[in-house]
């Protein structure tokens, strides 16, 4: 379409962390190959993840987290709610689009509310084993549900939903062209570790520990390349150094998706895009899932990709030092098992998933562009 103005717009509503945002993007960059117009409603934590999103605008609602408990807690979460619901209304009704994509987090409520009362076609997405509470607040109104595995429904939803898999980003796809890092007995041995979109202490406390108790003659055969929130950063760079290992510590990589097709090992938390990502890549790891986790979905997208052999799970208060350590030197002096966990996670990946989500969405919204 020549007139980029009369192209129809899909918005797409996704809370403002990486894991809802990191599909968001996969599809919003196929809608806008396709010639659709793409504008995105998020939170505040959108900053750190906008880069490379192709939304013509932005915009911010009012949302909050559903929690029991202390009604005056509870009474100003409704209100926020609502508030950011009457905003979305006016904001679609000027948007005009043609479907609304949410992603999950409660965020994406306003805006699907808001589609609802304004009869506008829905699409949820959920990328995790188990879904979401705030997409299941909106599944029996959404037209259609796209999942990233199966099973994640309710057997009464079943009719409405798809399995697509999970988007992801072009740049996973672009790493996902690279082949497995060779691995002997003298090459380094690259690690990546990260804890998600908020850092994980637990990384820092058990990791740095666990390759100090490996042989010392792996020691300067180790790369890492770890995640750390700020106020662990010191400590975690004094440990590698007494090992001298060698290490690149941030509170943030912009260039993950590369880092980890560079690596022979990731050690991190199982949410939903890193699973996607990491079988998409073709990386094998150790995943430990966030312990509060809701619904456990982290522990159910964990054991998903480790029962297809592509990665170990230990749970959180499983983890030590000690036991790690001897699941990496078991890994590190066997050199067949990280090939093969590595092609088992890439047998998991689907990286035409956005392709897919994007046709399902453009069935529901009855547009072409």
């Amino acid at each position: 379409m020549s007139d980029g103005a009369k192209a129809p717009l899909i918005l797409l509503a996704a809370g403002g962390t990486g894991g809802h945002l990191f599909p968001a993007e996969a599809l919003a960059n196929v809608l806008v190959a396709r010639g659709f117009r793409v504008d995105l409603v998020t939170d505040h934590r959108v900053s750190n993840y906008l880069g490379k999103f192709p939304a013509g605008e932005v915009h911010v609602v009012s949302a909050d987290t559903l929690r029991g408990g202390n009604p005056f807690r509870l009474a100003l979460t409704l209100f926020r709610l609502g508030f950011g619901t009457l905003r979305s209304i006016f904001l679609l009704r000027k948007l005009k689009p043609a479907a609304v994509v949410g992603f999950g987090g409660y965020p994406t409520l306003p805006p699907m509310f808001a589609a609802k009362l304004l009869f506008i076609p829905t699409v949820i997405h959920d990328a995790n084993a188990v879904m979401g509470r705030a997409n299941r607040l909106v599944a029996k109104f959404a037209s259609a549900i796209a999942t990233g595995y199966p099973r994640t429904v309710q057997s009464s939803l079943e009719r409405k939903a798809t399995r697509t898999g999970n988007p992801v980003r072009p740049a996973v796809v672009a790493a996902a062209q690279q082949e497995y890092p060779a691995l002997s007995e003298t090459s380094p041995i690259k690690l990546v570790v990260f804890g998600g979109s908020q850092g994980a202490r637990v990384m820092s406390e058990i990791v740095p520990g666990a390759l100090g108790l490996l042989e010392e003659k792996l020691h300067p055969r180790l790369e890492v390349i770890q995640q750390c929130r700020e106020e662990d950063l010191a400590a975690t760079e004094t440990v590698y150094r007494r090992l001298g290992i060698k290490a690149e510590l941030a509170p943030f990589f912009s260039g993950l998706p590369e880092k980890i097709a560079a690596s022979h090992l990731v050690i991190a938390r199982s949410g939903a895009s890193t699973v996607s990502e990491l079988a998409a890549i073709g990386r094998p790891s150790v995943l430990v899932p966030l312990p509060h986790a809701i619904d456990n979905d982290q522990l159910a997208n964990a054991a998903s990709l480790a029962a297809a052999g592509g990665a170990i799970v230990i749970r959180q208060n499983e983890l030590t030092p000690e036991g790690l350590a001897s699941e990496l030197t078991g890994l590190f002096t066997d050199l067949s098992r990280l090939p093969a966990m590595a092609k088992a996670a890439k047998a998991e990946g689907r990286l035409d998933a956005a392709e897919r989500l994007a046709d399902l969405v453009m069935k529901v919204a009855g547009v072409a562009p």
